[in-house]
């Protein structure tokens, strides 16, 4: 690890074996109530020079005071851009002259280099998530103060509905809702051009990497964890291990840009519009066919239970023939789908 010979609080040039930027933070800079008060006692300072001055000036006496006030009061405004408000979750990365030289993360009122220059690349960028969410009646001066520090929140980014093929080729429509927070300011600045577009594309190249392993519901001999072994994975069925796992995927991608994965959840999930009709008659006919076995076993458990009871009992004798139609009837009746008509029969069998 290298590190520069100056005062590292002040210019940091701090990297990691890599070559990658560590991230500084400044803690001894919290002294901007200092530097606000002697701004003001130097502006009060030049306002009591200027006015002794005036007078020097008529009693025709060399305007020394007069000078200095002037002097004061058009350089002491330059120390008012030094000071910095942080609020708790934000943070502040500075450079100077193009030098990293620390991150402001704490909350509280600091002093910096006056020419000291905010750094945030992903300030404009606007993405459909909970931390771009500003209310339209802020004036344009505190948005553009606020755009240019980083928030440390969690906050939630939902991704636009994708179409994938699953596993089986069959299109499907998917979206997820990923929260996230900046934990390395340095990596989220300096690692990548703009990390709030670098997330939203990692997102959906996990999202597409994961989806086309599984099939949209339980399908036969399909491998989704890789083990060579078929098992009962599907994007339906088993949302939670899918949402791990391009939660997971993401955050192997993202490592780089200091960004940390909270959780990720599945928002919508449904068959592309083009087989969604069709998908829909498959599951019902695969429903129908469920019910139809479930009513006719339990028909012919029900018909067995008659002819068991009938024999126990001695009610009535039945040949082969008879215990046919009793089956064939009774089993027209307790699968059919409307009510039973009965006829009564006078006459014999034969």
């Amino acid at each position: 690890m290298k590190q520069s010979s100056k005062n590292p609080s002040l210019y940091s040039e701090t990297r990691t074996p890599s070559g990658d930027i560590m991230e500084i933070i400044l803690k001894n800079k919290k002294n901007g109530m200092s530097v606000l008060l002697l701004s003001l006692l130097l502006y009060a300072i030049s306002i009591f020079g200027i006015i002794y001055g005036s007078f020097l000036l008529e009693a025709g006496k060399t305007p020394i005071p007069l000078i200095i006030g002037i002097v004061i009061s058009c350089t002491a405004w330059l120390l008012w851009p030094g000071l910095k408000v942080i609020r708790p979750q934000e943070a502040l990365v500075l450079t100077l002259f193009g030098t990293y030289i620390g991150t402001l993360k704490e909350p509280g009122f600091y002093f910096v280099n006056p020419f000291c220059s905010a750094l945030n690349p992903a300030a404009r960028t606007k993405l459909n998530q909970s931390g771009d969410v500003r209310a339209k009646s802020a004036g344009i001066e505190a948005a553009e103060a606020a755009s240019r520090k980083i928030s440390l929140k969690i906050m939630t980014l939902n991704n636009n509905r994708q179409k994938i093929n699953d596993c089986l080729g069959n299109p499907v429509e998917i979206g997820i809702a990923v929260t996230w927070r900046v934990i390395n300011t340095a990596k989220a600045v300096f690692h990548v051009d703009n990390y709030k577009e670098f997330l939203s594309l990692q997102c959906d190249s996990a999202l597409r990497n994961i989806v086309r392993l599984y099939p949209y519901d339980v399908a036969p001999n399909v491998d989704t964890t890789g083990d060579g072994l078929a098992d009962d994975g599907s994007l339906r069925g088993s949302s939670e291990i899918v949402a791990e796992r391009i939660r997971k995927e993401i955050q192997e991608k993202v490592n780089e840009a200091g960004i940390e994965i909270v959780d990720a959840r599945i928002t919508y999930l449904a068959y592309a519009p083009e087989i969604a009709a069709v998908m829909l008659q498959r599951q019902q006919a695969s429903a129908i066919i469920d019910a139809r076995k479930m009513i006719v076993d339990g028909a012919v458990g029900m018909v067995e239970m008659a002819l068991e009871r009938l024999d126990e009992n001695g009610t009535v004798e039945l040949d082969e023939e008879r215990k046919a139609a009793m089956v064939s009837n009774l089993l027209v009746v307790l699968c059919g789908n409307h009510d039973a008509q009965p006829i009564v029969n006078s006459g014999s069998l034969y």
